[in-house]
């Protein structure tokens, strides 16, 4: 019975995986993550730049913010002069918020300069929201935002910029080439090879596959984890149970629920 269990969700994992596309938050993070001319091709098309070098890219990057809200960043990448680029993929247009956008751009330059550092010395920074749809309605492939000076008209210049993509943007340019093959399941139909081929390993490798099989099961243990956390968040603000007894019951250790106490007493 176990066995057919596991079998049943290795099939229901491979099937999910088939289906998968580059708008997929998970799956784009996973086929980027480390590998620097994947992220180089999307930001030389999106930002019209060809001669952009990517040095650094990684995935699921966590940025704290000790006193207020944190975020996790979806991709973070660094080019050779030094800028910073933070790409997120949206399907939902509720989660593209401008306001979203202001808050990434700020919590960037927030862990960019060290203590005592000029201010001068901020890098260049770029977020890039890719969206499924046109969230900004206009029909344009890209959407660039810039501060500017009314009145005048001159850009501001302070070294950051926000960029909307539209996913659902298609014609024979870069961009609606590219935009095509992040809204493609079959790596056959994709027009630029290097992401290609990295949809492919992950989609038709026995190692790709491994991988994205178990990145799915650690996302279900971890969706688990936080709704055990919110019973458990329940229960303390209840406060008729010992923090013994609500971990036994949530399925938590003692320490993550003198944590979630102490989070919520702060």
């Amino acid at each position: 019975m176990v066995t057919e269990v596991i079998d049943r969700k290795h099939q229901e994992d491979l099937q999910r995986l088939r289906g998968f596309r580059l708008l997929d938050d998970d799956f784009l993070t996973k086929c980027f993550e480390g590998n620097t001319e994947c992220i180089e091709l999307v930001l030389r098309i999106v930002l019209d730049m060809p001669d952009l070098e990517v040095l650094d890219v990684r995935t699921q990057v966590f940025v704290e913010n000790l006193l207020n809200r944190s975020v996790r960043l979806d991709i973070l990448a660094t080019d050779s002069t030094g800028r910073k680029y933070n790409i997120e993929i949206q399907r939902a247009d509720r989660g593209a918020g401008r306001k979203r956008a202001r808050y990434n751009s700020s919590m960037m330059d927030a862990n960019l300069l060290k203590k005592g550092e000029d201010f001068n010395t901020l890098p260049e920074t770029f977020v890039v929201f890719i969206t499924e749809n046109d969230v900004m309605g206009k029909g344009e492939p890209v959407y660039r935002i810039e501060r500017c000076v009314l009145g005048t008209g001159e850009r501001f210049e302070d070294g950051s910029h926000i960029l909307y993509v539209n996913g659902a943007y298609r014609d024979e340019t870069p961009i609606g080439k590219l935009m095509h093959d992040f809204s493609c399941t079959n790596p056959s139909e994709m027009y630029y090879g290097v992401l290609a081929d990295r949809v492919r390993f992950f989609k038709e490798s026995k190692e790709g596959i491994a991988v994205m099989c178990k990145a799915m099961e650690d996302m279900r243990n971890q969706t688990l984890k936080e709704g055990m956390q919110n019973v458990a968040k329940r229960m303390l603000a209840d406060g008729t149970l010992s923090l013994e007894k609500i971990a036994e019951y949530a399925g938590l250790s003692i320490e993550e629920i003198k944590k979630l106490e102490a989070e919520r007493t702060a």
